[in-house]
């Protein structure tokens, strides 16, 4: 048995000291994460915590006190954390996948990057969470509460947003595609850039990234060769004066990939693509 200080991430206080049954040359991940269950255990208020990296897969976190806490890359895979007080806390790169976050409180956390495939959001307060990049796919977010959230980036495919307070606006603040006629860059073969205008009647779609896709565009310029050739196919080819067509179109919008001609707003990021 060994003691192991949880530190305050601000000003490095000991908080809660934790005995736990850990060699002294174990990872800190794994001590920082037994202490943090004695601490829960004994009901601790780890408000502000230092627990970055914490190995806390499958840990039972019900109703703990972590506002404000740095959970930044923590191991939350399987854990319970069901009305847990997140408010504030820095989650971002934490892996939360299938984690039970069932109205927790998140409200203003940082969950830019984190993993959150397949987590139970139910009831959760997300209210100007930052959710930036982060992987929700098949998360389940109803009647989850998301008024100024951040969802830019984010991978929503398969989430479950029913009666999801606040998504409309959420997600309306990451759209980039306006209706009527607008111009597009595309990436061919062989770095040959193309440039499309797609027509106002032109069905177009994009997830929460900056790649776009649209049912048909007309070819306006070719840059760096007299043709493109796709890359996805290798075998649609963009030369100027055309109209391409995509071969079948979904209009699955949370589907970045799906069909459609692909493009992005600007030159610059279909050069970097």
């Amino acid at each position: 048995m060994i003691n192991f200080d949880i530190k305050n991430r601000w000003s490095g206080d000991v908080q809660f000291t934790a005995e736990i049954e850990c060699a002294e040359s174990e990872a800190l991940s794994v001590k920082l994460g037994l202490a943090v269950k004695r601490a829960v255990k004994r009901r601790a208020n780890l408000r502000a915590a230092n627990l970055a990296g914490a190995n806390l897969a499958d840990a039972n976190l019900a109703d703990a006190n972590l506002r404000g806490a740095n959970l930044a890359d923590a191991d939350l895979r399987d854990a319970n954390l069901a009305d847990a007080n997140l408010a504030d806390a820095n989650l971002r790169g934490a892996d939360l996948a299938d984690a039970d976050l069932r109205g927790a409180d998140l409200r203003g956390a940082n969950l830019a990057d984190a993993n959150l495939r397949g987590a139970n959001l139910a009831d959760a307060n997300l209210a100007g969470a930052d959710l930036r990049g982060a992987n929700l796919a098949a998360a389940d977010l109803r009647a989850a509460y998301l008024a100024a959230a951040n969802l830019a980036g984010a991978n929503l495919a398969g989430a479950d947003l029913r009666a999801a307070k606040g998504a409309e606006l959420a997600i309306a603040k990451t759209r980039i595609l306006p209706e009527g006629q607008i111009i597009g860059w595309k990436k061919c073969c062989n770095g040959v850039l193309v440039k499309l205008r797609i027509p106002a009647k032109a069905k177009r779609s994009h997830a929460f990234g900056r790649k776009c896709r649209a049912e048909f565009a007309d070819v306006l310029q070719v840059v760096g060769a007299e043709e493109g050739v796709s890359q996805h196919d290798g075998k649609t080819v963009y030369r100027k004066g055309e109209r391409v067509t995509c071969d079948k179109w979904s209009d699955d919008w949370q589907q970045e990939c799906a069909g459609g001609i692909h493009f992005y707003i600007t030159r610059e990021e279909a050069e970097a693509h």
